[in-house]
């Protein structure tokens, strides 16, 4: 199954099962695929972010790769997993206004001393920031259960 059907196989489970039982919708849909893009010479990319605006809200479904998925050469079964606790899920973000630097500070409990590191100094109008962290617990946490995984499914860790 490739990859856009398989994104699109699972939507449809999502939708039928988990939100079209409970809130009645009028879902807008536009087919992003690479080969629909280049068809439309990106008018559906555009199309799509106007829905967007229109109605405060998009869906974007992430392409998923199916378990086929080999490598050049390599006839193993892969397992890939995907952390997701703190980084880009928790992140914080800000909209910078004009010129300044940006920092980075660390204070430890307890204490007053302090870890700073300036991240960037904007010119001009400014830009944006974001900032992402995880914990060890979690990244030991995810990183013994992708070991068990692929331990128990004798699969390679990638």
């Amino acid at each position: 199954m490739g990859e856009m059907k398989m994104t699109r196989v699972i939507w449809k489970l999502i939708k039928d099962k988990l939100i079209l039982p409970f809130v009645e919708l009028d879902i807008k849909y536009f087919d992003l695929g690479l080969p629909h893009r280049d068809a439309t010479d990106d008018k559906v990319t555009i199309e799509s972010a106007k829905a967007t605006l229109k109605y405060n809200v998009a869906i974007k479904c992430a392409t998923i790769t199916p378990d086929e998925l080999l490598t050049s050469g390599w006839s193993k079964p892969i397992c890939i997993g995907r952390h997701a606790f703190g980084d880009q899920y928790r992140a914080t973000d800000t909209v910078i206004q004009g010129a300044g630097k940006l920092k980075l500070v660390f204070v430890p409990e307890g204490t007053a001393e302090k870890t700073e590191f300036e991240v960037y100094n904007f010119t001009g109008a400014g830009g944006v920031a974001l900032s992402m962290y995880n914990t060890d617990e979690s990244i030991r946490s995810f990183a013994e259960a992708s070991m068990n995984t692929c331990t128990k499914e004798m699969a390679t860790l990638s």
